[in-house]
């Protein structure tokens, strides 16, 4: 298949404009492929050639200003259009189409439980053209007019209001001018809970199997939705700029959501059907929040190149965390991104395929290379730039500057300079140069403290290693005199703000400047401190008193940094880090300890016994899941040696046992059920597990839910203690889509030769397994504990995962390298191996990018292994 050049899009945006598409589309064709004809009015400005794309299955018709054309000159995806002459042109385009199992395209889904059949598109970057012709590129946006036809009982939902004619026939109101990606129907025997806020119709939908779990969470979810909406309201002067916000929760959906302006597309696990914490309710609302940012930035102004998706979604990011804290009951929202969603960007800035938040367009010269870029860097490190930049700049002037952006492009396209010159044009600060320093360069830089005392006063100089400047808040603790606060416990000094400048030498990006001071109008500082001596870009921060026991630098989490410890500060953590106050410091320390993990700076067991120390009094549930599943997939998986995992699973099943005790009242049932799961996934032997499964309950609760039944069940297939009889059994109790998973995942888990036999044939021989399917059967094949036994798999995988991702393409690719990778294979010559296969060409880029990373984390693992 042909991608999409950046010259040729921008080549064809000179040329055309595109004014409407008028789509009919024909679900009632059969099982295998729906009916798309398309209708493309648009204005040549120029006499020349061009091209329009579509995938078909069978390309029935075409025809140009009421001439046919020949359907045998499609060329892979491209028509070609020839000798168009200066002004206006009518296309038609009568084509039958591929339903999708991969997410892409249209998906068709029929429901194990109840039979139901349901479809949605998924359009990103150039998916459009597997459901209907068109000049596939973002600035070239144009008005969608959709009618569709789908069987009886069914609802047809779309980016317009939608109108039933009668006889299956659906009408969608026409949209605004939107990007041809952002296009999207979803149809089926839908569940739906509709309302009215602010004068527009809203509705949540899922399929009719979840209803009773969607009824249950439907007040929380439109709760949300209408205060995130109203919030934005306060913040943006230009006002939501569709007729309708609906929000679908489809099945097998292979990102979180998508921002398809009026209809949010969304998985459907999260419409919960077993019990879950406080923090993944947190995470679902977040999500809600990101998604209804796009309809501003990513709908109503969007990119005009992929190279610019950053400004999608670090933007949305960004809005997304801090709405929900503005607007709702999740008020912690940016603990949860510092110690579970930031660490994503940290690890990818560190990886050999990391890339600037903001690329350079050469670096993007087509939609195969632009889908690498949604990666931790593109989200995680682009919204912590952002938050940089409002601490820099100030709200007020990053809203006037956002506002600014959408009056001058609304329903338009924009760069990454158009956005600069919207900020700029708001405040008299650098922004320009701001974005050089953070949205042009890669990498992570690290701050380092070093402290001096005398008699009467303790100095801070910080070790900046890097390029970008740093505005961040330095938190400064003592112990608590107070006997009732307990003996490890800590108490907040003060707080007091430095500017760390960009001062590297050519040679390593390296400086040893002592970073200047200034007392920040937004520090907390204890009654009759005094602020800090001297100004300049070359002084040490002096403070008065002895040195505090712990010295916490970016103790507010605002920029985007990995932070190290002072020795004293060090040993103070080790005794009292839970007894930190506030539990965003407690996050920073977290991730300082991780990212010396990983850097080889810590060992391992040193973590895991902090862990095991300070997790039992832990109350903050975000990082409490964090730290376990670090600790969990990594430690115990990957960084300790076979030798030692044992004794690392022991460590992790006595702090699992200890927070199960802790939580026998039923006061903190989400600490309760994290404990539970985590009980169970380092569990080293059945009994105790497997007598839940029989009594249906941990004593004491919670009840095992569907979710903890496959839990279980998938633990004792790896430890051999199941069956297949048993798993049939569970799966005819759980017969739901996702039973159907569970089963899968426990069916590869199992310790048999047999079974690996079978689950490696159905991932990467028969091409029948839908996206979820193949996920769940790739997660159940590779365990820590069976290393031996799918030893032989280890070199086959390189090989049949290329020609996987040739056959089923990019969608099956990344499941490929992210879940079926061998990633417990940790060894000199598993390195080598994967190492040698990034030199196959016949690698498609989805796949080849995946395996990077994956090989560096695992050479990573292995420099873990051998440090200590």
């Amino acid at each position: 298949m042909s991608v999409l050049m950046r010259d040729e899009a921008q080549a064809r945006a000179q040329f055309l404009d595109v004014q409407r598409y008028t789509i009919d589309l024909d679900l009632t064709a059969g099982e295998e492929t729906f009916d798309s004809r398309t209708v493309i009015q648009f204005t040549a400005l120029a006499d020349g050639d061009t091209f329009v794309e579509i995938k078909p299955a069978t390309l029935r018709s075409i025809s140009l200003d009421g001439h046919a054309l020949d359907p045998a000159d499609l060329d892979e995806n491209r028509f070609p259009l020839t000798g168009l002459t200066t002004g206006p042109h009518e296309l038609h385009i009568d084509a039958a189409m591929r339903y999708s199992r991969t997410g892409e395209g249209m998906h068709r889904f029929t429901d194990p439980t109840d039979n139901e059949t349901y479809v949605y598109t998924q359009l990103f970057m150039e998916d459009v053209q597997r459901v209907f012709a068109a000049f596939d590129q973002p600035d070239l946006k144009s008005v969608f007019a959709l009618t569709v036809t789908a069987p009886e009982g069914w609802t047809v939902l779309g980016n317009g209001i939608a109108e039933h004619t009668g006889d299956g026939r659906w009408t969608l109101a026409p949209t605004p001018p939107v990007s041809t990606y952002l296009v999207a129907v979803a149809a089926g025997p839908w569940h739906s809970v509709t309302t009215e806020h602010a004068g527009l119709p809203f509705g949540i939908h899922c399929r009719r199997s979840l209803a009773p779990h969607l009824d249950a969470d439907a007040d929380e979810i439109l709760d949300i939705t209408r205060a995130c909406f109203d919030r934005f309201h306060e913040k943006f002067d230009e006002p939501y700029p569709f007729d309708s916000y609906d929000q679908a929760f489809v099945p097998e959906f292979n990102a979180g959501a998508m921002e398809n302006p009026g209809l949010v597309t969304f998985r459907d696990e999260f419409i919960y059907r077993s019990a879950v914490t406080d923090t993944e309710r947190q995470t679902r609302g977040m999500v809600i929040a990101h998604e209804m940012a796009h309809m501003w930035f990513g709908d109503l102004v969007t990119l005009t190149w992929w190279d610019d998706i950053w400004l999608n979604e670090s933007f949305a990011e960004y809005m997304g965390y801090q709405t929900l804290a503005e607007a709702t009951r999740f008020t912690d929202t940016w603990v949860d991104f510092g110690v579970a969603r930031k660490g994503w960007g940290y690890d990818a800035d560190q990886r050999p395929s990391t890339h600037p938040v903001a690329p350079d367009p050469a670096a993007v010269p087509d939609t195969a290379s632009a889908m690498l870029n949604f990666d931790g860097i593109s989200y995680a490190k682009g919204a912590s730039a952002l938050r940089q930049l409002v601490a820099w700049l100030g709200e007020k002037d990053f809203l006037a500057g956002i506002n600014t952006h959408f009056a001058r492009h609304r329903f338009g396209n924009a760069t990454l300079a158009d956005f600069i010159d919207n900020l700029a044009s708001a405040t008299d600060r650098d922004v320009h140069a701001w974005a050089e320093q953070w949205l042009r360069t890669t990498g992570v830089d690290t701050l380092t403290p070093h402290l001096t005392e005398t008699d009467t006063t303790w100095s801070l100089t910080v070790d900046h290693q890097g390029t970008r400047p740093h505005r961040i808040t330095v938190g400064t603790y003592d112990h608590a005199i107070d006997t009732q606060s307990g003996p490890d416990r800590l108490v907040l000094r003060d707080r007091f703000d430095i500017g760390i400048p960009q001062e590297s030498s050519p040679q390593d990006g390296h400086t040893a400047t002592q970073a200047s001071t200034t007392q920040g109008s937004g520090s907390t500082t204890n009654q009759g401190s005094d602020s800090t001596t001297n100004q300049g870009s070359d002084s040490t921060t002096t403070r008065p008193g002895r040195r505090p026991a712990l010295v916490v630098l970016n103790d507010n989490d605002l920029t985007y940094a990995k932070i190290r410890l002072d020795p004293g500060s060090w040993n103070t953590v080790l005794n009292s880090l839970s007894g930190i106050p506030d539990a965003l410091t407690r996050a920073v320390v977290w991730n300082a300890a991780r990212d010396m993990v990983r850097d080889g700076e810590l060992a391992p067991a040193t973590y895991l016994e902090a862990a095991r120390t300070h997790l039992p009094h832990e109350t903050d549930l975000a990082l409490l899941q964090g730290v376990l599943a670090f600790a969990d997939t990594q430690i115990a998986a990957r960084y300790v040696t076979p030798e030692d995992r044992p004794a690392a699973l022991a460590t992790l099943t006595a702090l699992t046992r200890d927070l199960i005790r802790r939580t026998e009242d039923g006061a903190q049932p989400g600490l309760r059920l994290t404990a539970v799961r985590h009980f169970i996934d380092a569990a080293t032997q059945p009994d105790t597990i497997h007598g839940w499964l029989t009594d249906g309950t941990v004593p004491g609760g919670p009840e095992l839910d569907p979710e903890l039944r496959w839990r279980v069940l998938t633990r004792l297939a790896v430890l051999g203690a199941t069956d297949e009889t048993a798993i049939a059994a569970e799966l005819e109790a759980d017969p739901s889509a996702t039973g159907q998973e569970g089963a899968a995942r426990c069916r590869a888990a199992l310790p048999t030769a047999e079974a690996k036999a079978a689950a490696w044939h159905a991932m990467f021989t028969d091409d029948s397994l839908s996206n979820y399917l193949f996920t769940a059967t790739a997660q159940g094949f590779w365990q820590p504990e069976q290393t031996e036994l799918v030893a032989t798999y280890v070199p086959r995988y390189y090989p049949e995962a290329t020609a996987l991702a040739v056959r089923r393409g990019p969608a099956i690719a990344e499941a490929a390298g992210r879940y079926a990778f061998p990633a417990y294979a940790i060894d000199a010559d598993s390195l080598h191996l994967g190492e040698q296969a990034l030199t196959d060409q016949a690698l498609i880029p989805a796949l080849r990018r995946k395996l990077a990373d994956q090989i560096d984390d695992l050479s990573r693992a292995l420099t873990v292994r051998n440090a200590h």
